[in-house]
């Protein structure tokens, strides 16, 4: 489905994607997993064609990252990117006008769900409910491939198990999610290949039972392993 060849990504004085290979295929749940600045965003960034490589390739289903493969591709950034004068509401209509896959109908269950009010404004939300107007809005799409940047930061252990059904829901046989988290305990539960990135570099990479049989560890102590 999504394939990278040594891509790199670099800012001037430094390089925060160094020459990461890999494939993604359809169907699957994957962590990409590492402490912050450790290359995830930016790489998120780069396949959702937000930004550029600076040297090598990420094509999508054969095709080079461009309108095609926005148009099946839901990113949600850990920005928040809402206008101030949107409201919940404002923000599905938001994404109406952008994402022609975009579904009302799941958007509303999926507000409800997350304790959301229709009414509220967007800047006026917390950190924890701004997060989960974004992973509504973000998962009412039918796209293809799912990719959320961090999507339990600041939200509370009981909603974190919410979101984890909810997203667990959207993995259908043709979809593929790949979550981004340094918060590896919630997700080991739920995933099918682990990502590791440690400095802009691919540690690791495999299938998450695979990882534990050979390791001989869990993927939370894979985790300490490496960036301990």
């Amino acid at each position: 489905m999504l394939e990278c060849k040594n891509v790199v990504k670099k800012y001037i004085a430094k390089t925060a994607v160094n020459g990461i290979s890999l494939e993604i295929d359809s169907g699957r749940i994957y962590a990409l997993l590492g402490p912050n600045g450790s290359g995830k965003t930016t790489l998120m960034k780069m396949v959702a064609g937000l930004i550029k490589p600076t040297n090598g390739s990420i094509t999508y289903q054969g095709l080079p990252i461009g309108v095609e493969s926005k148009a099946a591709i839901a990113y949600m950034p850990t920005e928040t990117f809402f206008y101030n004068y949107m409201t919940v509401r404002d923000v599905g209509r938001y994404y109406k006008d952008f994402f022609p896959d975009f579904n009302e109908k799941r958007y509303e269950d999926l507000v409800q769900r997350m304790d959301l009010n229709m009414k509220d404004k967007a800047k006026s939300l917390s950190s924890g409910l701004a997060a989960k107007l974004k992973i509504a809005a973000t998962l009412a799409r039918d796209a293809e491939l799912y990719m959320l940047d961090e999507p339990l930061n600041g939200i509370d252990i009981i909603t974190r198990e919410n979101i984890i059904t909810t997203i667990l829901e959207s993995a259908k046989e043709n979809k593929t999610i790949v979550i981004s988290s340094h918060l590896v305990d919630e997700l080991e539960k739920i995933i099918d290949h682990a990502i590791f990135i440690k400095n802009g570099s691919l540690e690791l990479i495999g299938d998450a039972e695979d990882l534990r049989e050979t390791k001989g560890k869990s993927i939370v102590e894979i985790y300490k392993e490496i960036y301990a």
